[in-house]
């Protein structure tokens, strides 16, 4: 039977007494009443877990989801525990737990790659503005007093304070006002002007253009550049539109293998 302990050594309430369960699955082999044990240890010790999981919550990571983690890590903590060293359960645990915690927020909730001494520069440096902000009444802190503070050059804070902005992304549907037109991120991202690809284009044709008979010239200019129908060039220049329609089909076909030819 596991119960929490009222003795005066166990800091908080969800300590449970289970010294004796874990002397006990320390002398049993693996089979179905070791795993049945352990599993009654877990969930005596779930409660703690929870209140770990809760000191992290508002960053970015939904509480059910930092519980999980934490269990993961209570787990851990009671498979690896050895009785024998003498140490309490809990002072093993809860640094088990927090590290399983921490390792979830760096490998998983980072929108880019930052490398681990400013990802830990970024933590002092956010747990400094909070503590020197409440002591300044909340006037914001100068790079020099985060630096004097966390014992940080200004260059390694000036490094945390730029992962601040690299922990969480903002969607490309966040307003950017707060009126009513719904001006959002997205609307001001640049799109690609298809006018570039045009103005490549004729510079690739050029050449090819120069190169054709004089009545072929004329014909293409008249079709692309004035806008001409077929049948206004063929009474411009006097032929049939079926002639110019032919023209303009074997001209285009000649730049294009030019053009192609040129660029391989």
């Amino acid at each position: 039977m596991i119960t929490t302990s009222t003795v005066k050594h166990r800091p908080h309430d969800d300590s449970p007494d289970t010294d004796a369960a874990f002397e006990r699955l320390a002398r049993l082999p693996d089979g179905v009443e070791r795993h049945a044990l352990r599993d009654q240890v877990v969930q005596a010790w779930m409660p703690m877990a929870e209140r770990i999981a809760g000191r992290y919550r508002g960053r970015g990571e939904a509480l059910e989801d930092l519980t999980q983690v934490a269990a993961l890590g209570l787990v851990k903590a009671v498979d690896r525990y050895d009785p024998d060293r003498g140490n309490a359960f809990e002072s093993y645990a809860v640094p088990t737990i927090a590290g399983e915690i921490k390792r979830h927020f760096r490998d998983h909730m980072w929108v880019m790659h930052v490398p681990r001494r400013v990802q830990e520069a970024r933590n002092r440096v956010r747990a400094a503005i909070k503590d020197l902000a409440a002591a300044n009444t909340g006037r914001q802190p100068t790079v020099a007093e985060i630096a004097a503070y966390t014992r940080l050059t200004e260059e390694e804070v000036g490094s945390g304070l730029e992962a601040l902005d690299s922990y969480a992304a903002l969607s490309l549907d966040a307003e950017l006002t707060h009126g009513d037109d719904g001006y959002s991120l997205a609307d001001a991202l640049g799109e690609t002007d298809a006018g570039y690809d045009l103005v490549v284009d004729r510079e690739a044709v050029k050449p090819a253009l120069r190169r054709l008979p004089e009545r072929e010239q004329t014909i293409l200019y008249l079709r692309f550049f004035r806008g001409m129908t077929q049948s206004g060039i063929a009474e411009e220049l006097g032929v049939s539109q079926m002639h110019v329609s032919r023209l303009i089909s074997s001209c285009c076909a000649s730049l294009r293998d030019q053009v192609m030819s040129d660029g391989a």
